[in-house]
């Protein structure tokens, strides 16, 4: 304070403290005016100001952002059954394996510790010669004979269920051939999921699930193959999650007011503002751009610090 009591210049970040009591109340935010009143930040304010989440926090906040309508589908159809195939689908960088891994460790934790089976059909040998897919799954489950028949990778995967959790996770369906597509699920799939029908698993303590993963939204149109409506009569049908759709503006806007205690300020204060940045950063709401931004915004590193501890 000068001699006329107005804020010095230079004085941003100074402490404002109660002369009465020696209690700190805030720090100098600006001057206003003639310098003769200027802002302050209370101290109950600061913290959510210079707010830094971690790696850990910004994903448990990012969890509660979208896919509702998966969400919803999966936590009905794991409730119901413990025998059951699920399709996640979408175009690319629209976040399908986000999808995939934030399901089984926000709803079945426990599953992931079991036998987890994974297959990327990406691979060209896998995509154009169904005897090299089933090679590989034999070789996952121990048969590493080669030439094992399906019908043994299929008892093996029973046996396995019979004493833990079992997940197959097949990525880039959208590579198949539809005729390989169901072939898939009509010679590995539908018996095994009739033969664990048998023993009844709405009993069962353990889950044996199927992920069917696109990465290019070109499955979901196969009617004969997937339903879109859970069937508990025929868990051999894979059940169809709805297409992954962009982000959009409210969706946004809702997701930080409800995440607005854990977020740092900056994504609060001007809603309107941040979404809209976000978006135009994010080409109009894709999934995947608008969560790596959101992470560069937070300063988290997307890639290092979220998609590499995805397990799935």
């Amino acid at each position: 304070i000068v001699d006329d009591y107005g804020l010095q210049r230079g004085y941003s970040g100074s402490p404002v403290v109660d002369e009465a009591s020696g209690e700190l109340l805030g720090v100098v935010s600006h001057r206003q005016g003639d310098g003769k009143t200027g802002l302050a930040i209370s101290i109950g304010a600061l913290d959510r100001i210079w707010r830094v989440l971690d790696g850990d926090q910004l994903y448990k906040v990012l969890v509660k952002l979208g896919y509702e309508d998966q969400e919803r589908l999966f936590f009905r159809l794991i409730r119901t059954q413990s025998v059951a195939a699920f399709l996640i689908h979408g175009d690319p960088d629209y976040g399908q394996r986000w999808l995939l891994n934030r399901l089984v460790e926000k709803h079945l934790p426990n599953t992931i510790t079991g036998k987890v089976i994974k297959v990327n059909l990406a691979r060209k040998a896998r995509r154009t010669d169904i005897k090299t897919l089933w090679r590989e799954l034999g070789n996952q489950v121990g048969l590493w004979r080669k030439g094992a028949s399906v019908t043994a990778i299929t008892e093996r995967v029973y046996r396995y269920w019979q004493t833990q959790n079992v997940l197959l996770v097949f990525h880039d369906v959208n590579v198949m051939p539809e005729a390989y597509l169901d072939q898939l699920i009509r010679e590995f799939w539908t018996p095994l999921a009739t033969n664990a029908r048998q023993v009844n698993p709405s009993a069962s303590r353990f889950k044996l699930l199927m992920f069917l993963v696109d990465y290019e939204g070109t499955v979901g149109n196969l009617d004969a193959i997937f339903s879109d409506k859970i069937d508990r009569t025929q868990p051999q049908m894979p059940v169809k999650s709805a297409k992954i759709n962009q982000f959009d503006e409210d969706e946004l806007i809702d997701w930080m007011m409800r995440e607005s205690e854990e977020l740092p300020i900056e994504f609060t204060h001007e809603v309107d503002e941040t979404v809209k940045v976000v978006l135009e950063n994010s080409d109009n709401g894709i999934p995947e751009y608008v969560l790596a931004e959101i992470c560069d915004r937070c300063g988290v590193d997307w890639f290092n610090d979220v998609k590499q501890r995805w397990r799935l």
